[in-house]
């Protein structure tokens, strides 16, 4: 009796028709329940292209020549971008893409002493020189402390060319004061400054890069730096007058 009841009370009642949704309806609709998955797939896109593009080196700029810097604290960025302009142009387009590129890479060797964060710092950067020592990514180097350098890694190259062996302590053979070049400390490298501590430091990238040493990489394998003969080239300019 209920449900005819039902039935006859609202016989009359017509179901509401269905209205058609227009177009940017139906988009602000199917957006509603899929912008999150749109948004995700972007991002897994931009990833995948990212590393597709390391791996091809697809839009990757390689340098001609390599520079290693160690030393206790960070180069200002003035003071590395005019040292890179000033090198390439003594140096040669060596890989044939149009243009000369000199890349200094830093490693920073600072005293961690007890802070966690330095020493971190400290460890990871020292990793990355060993990378870079394995591949033979760098043929110069730029030194605040050569004779601890060659005495930890030994890897340069006397002056005069030739191999130290492995027990030689002579580690003055195997560099130059950047001060006693005259082609280095004759470049035109302007000035630097950066904030440091909410302070603006400024100075002279020349006096700042004259207390520093300059040497190359030796090679006691068949591995060597890309380019090695150009470096060599440029390692001759670099160091003219000042190679007794």
């Amino acid at each position: 009796m209920a449900s005819e009841y039902w039935n006859q009370k609202f016989k009359d009642v017509k179901p509401e028709e269905k209205r058609k949704l227009t177009g940017k309806e139906r988009w602000q609709n199917w957006w509603h329940y899929h912008k999150w998955h749109v948004v995700i797939g972007i991002v897994l896109l931009a990833i995948v292209l990212d590393i597709g593009k390391d791996v091809l080196g697809i839009g990757k700029v390689e340098p001609d020549y390599q520079i290693a810097y160690i030393g206790e604290s960070v180069l200002p960025d003035d003071t590395v971008a005019a040292l890179e302009q000033a090198i390439a142009a003594l140096g040669e387009d060596c890989n044939g893409d149009g243009q000369t590129i000199v890349r200094v890479n830093q490693y920073v060797e600072a005293d961690a002493g007890q802070d966690s964060e330095n020493a971190y710092y400290t460890y990871a950067s020292q990793m990355t020189l060993m990378a870079d020592l394995e591949s033979c990514d760098s043929y110069f180097f730029l030194l605040e402390q050569p004779e601890d350098v060659q005495k930890d890694y030994q890897i340069l190259r006397r002056l005069d060319g030739s191999l130290p062996e492995e027990d030689d302590r002579d580690y003055e053979s195997c560099y130059l004061s950047w001060s006693d070049c005259p082609v280095l400390s004759g470049l035109e490298l302007g000035s630097y400054s950066y904030l440091a501590a909410g302070q603006t430091v400024s100075g002279d990238s020349q006096e700042l890069l004259s207390r520093l040493s300059f040497a190359r990489r030796g090679f006691w394998t068949e591995k060597a730096s890309a380019n090695v003969e150009a470096c060599d080239a440029l390692w001759a300019v670099l160091t003219e007058g000042g190679l007794s």
